[in-house]
């Protein structure tokens, strides 16, 4: 039951954020796959691309996916966020326990997340990429993506969005545990919220550091086209980037990533925490 309680929690948590930042990760995923049979995002910029997005697709383009997105997080995030607490537990981490054995907590709930979560990001992923003011919907886009790939077309990219995850959730909630705990003990600000919010915020640059080459990769593998297999696998496609782009090719979208992810992590964790109560989380306000 407190494992449904802080899943469920996290999952609320997550779906209410990304309905706010998603037109940011519209922009991010733009700029990644630019030149893959798309417009050359890359050449326009941040503001370009906006601007063209806006002119071209309407502003309720910057929600393509968003479905996609809501059952995403809702699978993802909800296990990733949510069982982080548990495995703690189960692994007998404390608030004074290094650091690789948080991060190591932070990475197993990142890939169960990751793992259920795929198909969902897939459709998301290819969904945001798609140009043009017609956008077919989240069931027609899974019946064609079933039509041309099969089953496996839902699991591209899984390596890659495996790694990316425990990356992404041994860093977020590592790093987000070790400031809390610095910053507490320090007494810069009071304690709850403030600290809350100084923890989230610094996790989010440190994540964006160590994720932004993994989700370069991970959105190429997902936006390969239906009748073609442009990389082979994880290492084949980042050996690609960097080989026509060099080792930045690997960072293409950073800013955007990092402006996504410093407002999501933020607010996914400290909404997160003032929520526990509701869900009745234990350490809820910690």
């Amino acid at each position: 039951m407190d494992l449904l309680k802080s899943v469920s929690a996290a999952g609320s948590a997550a779906m209410i954020t990304v309905t706010g930042i998603h037109p940011i990760d519209v922009v991010k995923t733009r700029l990644q796959v630019s030149g893959d049979g798309t417009r050359n995002y890359k050449a326009l910029g941040i503001g370009g691309t906006v601007k063209v997005i806006a002119a071209e697709e309407g502003v309720a383009a910057f929600w393509k996916g968003i479905g996609a997105a809501w059952l995403r997080e809702a699978s993802y995030t909800s296990l990733r966020l949510g069982l982080y607490g548990p495995i703690k537990h189960a692994m007998g981490i404390k608030a004074d326990s290094h650091f690789i054995f948080k991060f190591t907590a932070g990475s197993l709930a990142g890939a169960l997340g990751s793992t259920v979560g795929n198909p969902f990001d897939v459709l998301k992923t290819r969904m945001m990429a798609a140009e043009g003011k017609s956008t077919p919907s989240m069931s027609v886009a899974a019946s064609n993506l079933y039509k041309q790939q099969g089953i496996g077309g839902f699991y591209r990219g899984l390596e890659a969005n495996v790694m990316r995850a425990m990356v992404l959730n041994g860093t977020k909630m590592a790093c987000y545990d070790e400031i809390k705990t610095m910053v507490t003990k320090s007494g810069i600000v009071p304690k709850g919220l403030p600290t809350q919010f100084m923890a989230a915020f610094g996790a989010g640059f440190f994540m964006a550091t160590t994720v932004a080459p993994f989700d370069m990769i991970r959105t190429k593998l997902m936006n390969q086209p239906p009748d073609a297999k442009v990389y082979s696998g994880f290492l084949d496609c980042g050996m690609k980037i960097v080989k026509a782009n060099g080792f930045g090719g690997l960072y293409a979208g950073f800013i955007p990533i990092w402006a996504r992810f410093a407002p999501t992590t933020t607010l996914q964790l400290v909404i997160f925490e003032q929520i526990k109560p509701i869900f009745g989380v234990e350490g809820s306000g910690e």
